[in-house]
């Protein structure tokens, strides 16, 4: 293979090369290099300096805005591959130590563990095209010099899945195994609208991505993907995964894309493909609804089991494809609304597949399912993409009838007091939550276009040092734990470089 040096038009920033030699994969190291990358300037001025000229590599470039960092990646699968890896070295080393960390903290199974069923479960399941991916961003991280190999790159794409869908199916096989705490948590809040429901009568769609808030200070790349096959992306992502993993994106085709994870699922195929792949290929690859069920049910493993709500800005056509293991429903509409807070929808799967309760109204995913509603009906015929964000930083409680930020509202605060049991599977004061938001609408879908904020999408910050030295039962979390700042609402679009 050619050296890819010779590839680069221009010189990576400073600020980046330094921390790439920092990210020897001590987490310490990497925190200390991934806070100074956000530090506050003087005077009180904004945390986010937006970059002035892009960093390139083939025909694959990067650039900085409001917080995210723009990924313009372009050609065959190994070419995409390594632009991702090289163009997001420092970023992907950074997260490779914070996955590190709470995989193996939260299942007490050691690192060689997820290479393992990365390399012998996993990876016989992957396509060749998103192989060839893979092997590119090791490939790109190779030139950095840093020492991730193919299994450590793969274990990183299934972090959705390995840990908290594997692992507890692993421990009911074998039995004797140590109980792991590890489980399907609820991620996420989002809605999808259309017909009479919006303001203009076309597709109105939101998500808030709910994660622990170490993964969520660093899920802010957008990637813009122009594939060899199959259609461009649009899409949020995680450093290093191929999927957008919180799964909100557009692709070239019209399809509008989002999710939420079901809580308290339980389910596994280790023979089926996994779930990132699938998402992937399902993002790239169809060009309807129809398209987009058919790909995801094709070798479901059940990993990351989700509510999908999808959109055709083509025709305006809306739907929620429930996809469990041994259950999957889809229901669709041209006049009307979609939410998603985690709650299973169809009783089967609720029954066979999950312990969710739908009838306890202090679980956080039912408090959600109501304030959705109660959102969502009182503004028929106004939603657009201005209301969607207020949406998306609500902090009205429907159980205790009070508005706070807590674990109960549709921006996430699982840091702050949630009176009552909040039942879901975190524990008190978990830095987890709301960690950024997207909008889009169908006429920015055809532009393939979103509006995107880091951080809460109430636009609340999130100071580290503060919490930990107020909650020193989360020390573990000590080297990965960042300030999570708030940034602005920022819209994105294909084929844009920074501004000069």
């Amino acid at each position: 293979m050619p050296l890819l040096r010779k590839h680069l038009i221009t010189i990576v920033l400073a600020a980046l090369a330094c921390a790439a030699l920092a990210a020897r994969f001590h987490a310490p190291a990497l925190a200390a290099a991934a806070r100074a990358q956000q530090e506050q300037t003087a005077g009180g001025a904004p945390a986010f300096r937006d970059s002035t000229y892009d960093t390139t590599l083939g025909r694959g470039y990067r650039f900085e805005r409001g917080g995210w960092t723009y990924v313009h990646l372009e050609g065959s699968p190994h070419d995409i591959g390594v632009q991702h890896g090289y163009l997001l070295a420092p970023e992907i080393a950074d997260a490779y130590g914070v996955l590190r960390t709470e995989m193996t903290h939260s299942t007490d199974r050691d690192w060689d563990f997820f290479r393992r069923a990365g390399r012998e479960m996993l990876w016989p399941k992957i396509d060749a095209e998103y192989q060839q991916e893979l092997q590119g961003i090791t490939d790109g991280l190779q030139e950095h010099d840093l020492k991730l190999d193919l299994w450590d790159v793969v274990a990183m794409n299934a972090f959705a899945e390995l840990p908290d869908y594997y692992v507890p199916w692993l421990d009911e096989q074998t039995r004797d195994a140590a109980p792991t705490s590890a489980s399907a948590s609820g991620h996420c809040s989002a809605f999808v609208a259309t017909g009479s429901w919006t303001k203009d009568h076309g597709i109105v769609m939101a998500h808030s991505n709910w994660t622990a808030y170490a993964d969520g200070a660093r899920w802010r790349i957008i990637f813009d993907i122009v594939p060899h096959d199959g259609y461009r992306i649009l899409m949020d992502g995680f450093p290093g995964v191929i999927a957008s993993d919180d799964d909100f994106g557009v692709n070239s085709a019209g399809l509008m894309i989002t999710e939420t994870t079901i809580t308290s699922f339980h389910g596994w195929d280790p023979n089926g493909k996994p779930e990132f792949v699938r998402a992937r290929k399902a993002m790239q690859y169809a060009a309807s609804i129809d398209d987009y069920v058919k790909i995801m049910l094709a070798g479901n493993n059940g990993g990351y089991a989700n509510d999908w709500l999808l959109g055709d800005r083509k025709t305006g056509e809306i739907a929620r494809f429930e996809l469990g293991l041994k259950h999957s429903n889809v229901w669709r509409s041209k006049d009307g609304y979609f939410a998603g807070s985690n709650f299973p929808s169809d009783p089967a799967l609720t029954k066979d597949e999950t312990t969710f309760d739908p009838k306890n109204p202090a679980s956080s995913a039912n408090a959600r399912h109501i304030r959705w509603d109660q959102l969502l009906g009182a503004n028929k015929g106004k939603i657009d993409v201005a209301l969607a964000e207020v949406f998306l930083g609500d902090h009205f409680d429907t159980y205790t009838k009070k508005t706070g930020p807590g674990l109960r509202t549709l921006c996430g605060h699982g840091d702050a007091s949630t009176e009552g049991d909040p039942a879901v599977d975190v524990k008190p004061y978990e830095p987890f939550g709301a960690v950024q938001g997207k909008v889009a609408d169908s006429s920015m879908a055809a532009q393939m276009s979103f509006v995107a904020r880091v951080g809460h999408p109430c636009g609340e910050n999130f100071d580290a040092i503060e919490f930990l030295n107020a909650h020193p039962e989360f020390s573990w979390e000590s080297a990965i734990l960042r300030d999570m700042d708030a940034g602005p609402w920022s819209q994105f679009r294909i084929g844009e470089h920074a501004a000069h």
